[in-house]
């Protein structure tokens, strides 16, 4: 699903969203310097992998939050972990770096990434900002919806405090 499919898919299931149009980001750095209407509410996503090659994992914090992998491995049991390449997120999530967003996971045809969504987007204003599979772009979406769509693709979805 690219941009418009995900607008669409959104308008056609009735879910409330804002959209906030801005230049290409590539990074939290790059994302701060943009004014957005939510701003402790906008997400860092990391697409890792263990070791083997075995297991994806997507993980989505705020953006203002450090994920320790090595800590996170030992809290979830996972083997050791590493970035996905870019082959891999292209491959899985029909992505390119600077663009992942829990939406790639419904490119994911054979579900094999696991998600783990960061409890503290369901504090405040419930909502979280997340690229549209698309780095030109912040979706604002009402977290609870935002699970609800992860879990009706079939993706394991995980909300955990990180």
């Amino acid at each position: 699903m690219n941009k418009e499919d995900i607008v669409r898919m959104l308008d056609s299931e009735n879910i409330g969203y804002e959209i906030t149009e801005h230049e290409a980001v590539f990074n939290m750095g790059e994302l701060s310097e943009i004014s957005m209407p939510y701003p402790g509410d906008d997400a860092k996503n990391l697409f890792v992998r263990d070791d083997k090659r075995k297991q994806y994992y997507l993980i989505t914090v705020k953006g203002d939050k450090r994920v320790d992998l090595k800590q996170f491995r030992k809290t979830y049991g996972t083997k050791p972990l590493t970035f996905a390449s870019p082959d891999d997120l292209k491959e899985i999530m029909d992505l390119t770096p600077g663009s992942v967003s829990p939406f790639g996971l419904l490119n994911d045809k054979e579900k094999k990434v696991i998600f783990y969504f960061d409890r503290a987007f369901l504090n405040g204003t419930g909502k979280t900002g997340v690229h549209p599979n698309d780095n030109t772009a912040t979706l604002w979406i009402d977290s609870e919806d935002l699970i609800k769509i992860i879990k009706n693709h079939g993706n394991t979805v995980n909300i955990v405090d990180l």
